[in-house]
């Protein structure tokens, strides 16, 4: 009997040097670990893809690791294992909070901070955090390693510049100062898709980030510039709605979600006035 399983092929290489050999000589590869987003196209029939890689059992793409200012995140580091890092706790709660809102407890045990960013949608959770960190994603190919700003990473919807020969090998995310901040609007606090998420951190220069609000992730750059300069909100409120571009679809209406990004624009701005600052 023919199942939706019947005609995939998955190849399982048993080191990184392997499947970046494989990803460079076979065609239409996808690269997977923790399928948590596979699964759910697989079950709604929507899964073009039929030839898939195997990177789970790669632990040399596991693992937080502080260098000097820099904190380098493994592509297959789970959303479990940043909550309970205390260097994630330490130097960036706003991440902790993100993968704490993550699906349940069975995905955040299985997804990956590296699947979130591959699968490209302007939904995923931890985007926003990224992108209001500076993240860079380092992609690795069987020859070359490159370095990308992840606001420089996405092209589009479910597009990014990665190379079909490359892997999402590790994020690295320089020392954040400034008070962190994140929030996820949705039908409830996980195991749902946001209609809006927001991360930002309040230092020298704010640095804002949106995601569900238009076909990537958004970083905010005017409304920065604007707070930064004058700190006059209702400017700033009125200036993001020219740099996010929502959408109508089953979770919300792009008025609802223009309303409660101002909204969170409003509440990071209070939460994060000088007297309840903290250190990033």
């Amino acid at each position: 009997m023919r199942t939706a399983i019947s005609s995939l092929h998955l190849l399982e290489p048993r080191t990184l040097r392997q499947a970046l050999r494989l990803l460079r000589d076979e065609e239409g590869l996808v690269p997977v670990a923790g399928c948590t987003d596979i699964y759910v196209s697989l079950n709604f029939g929507t899964l073009p893809s039929r030839r898939f890689l195997d990177l789970w059992s790669l632990d040399d793409l596991r693992g937080i690791r502080v260098r000097g200012d820099l904190v380098s995140i493994g592509a297959l580091t789970t959303y479990t294992a940043l909550r309970r890092s205390a260097v994630i706790a330490r130097r960036l709660p706003m991440l902790a909070a993100a993968a704490a809102e993550v699906g349940g407890r069975q995905v955040q045990n299985r997804g990956t901070i590296g699947g979130n960013i591959g699968n490209a949608s302007p939904a995923g959770d931890v985007l926003p955090v990224l992108a209001a960190a500076d993240a860079v994603v380092v992609l690795k190919s069987l020859d070359t390693e490159r370095r990308v700003p992840l606001t420089q990473y996405f092209t589009g919807y479910r597009q990014s510049v990665r190379r079909r020969d490359e892997l999402i090998a590790a994020v690295e995310i320089p020392r954040v100062e400034g008070t962190q901040w994140f929030r996820k609007v949705g039908t409830r606090a996980a195991q749902a898709i946001s209609k809006v998420v927001m991360a930002g951190v309040r230092g020298k220069r704010p640095r804002i980030a949106f995601g569900s609000v238009a076909p990537t992730v958004v970083r905010a750059y005017k409304t920065e510039e604007v707070l930064a300069s004058t700190g006059c909100l209702a400017d700033a409120r009125e200036l993001l709605r020219t740099e996010i571009a929502p959408i109508d679809d089953l979770r919300s209406t792009a008025d609802y979600r223009r309303q409660v990004a101002g909204n969170l624009l409003a509440r990071f701005w209070t939460d994060t006035a000088p007297r309840h600052a903290q250190s990033g």
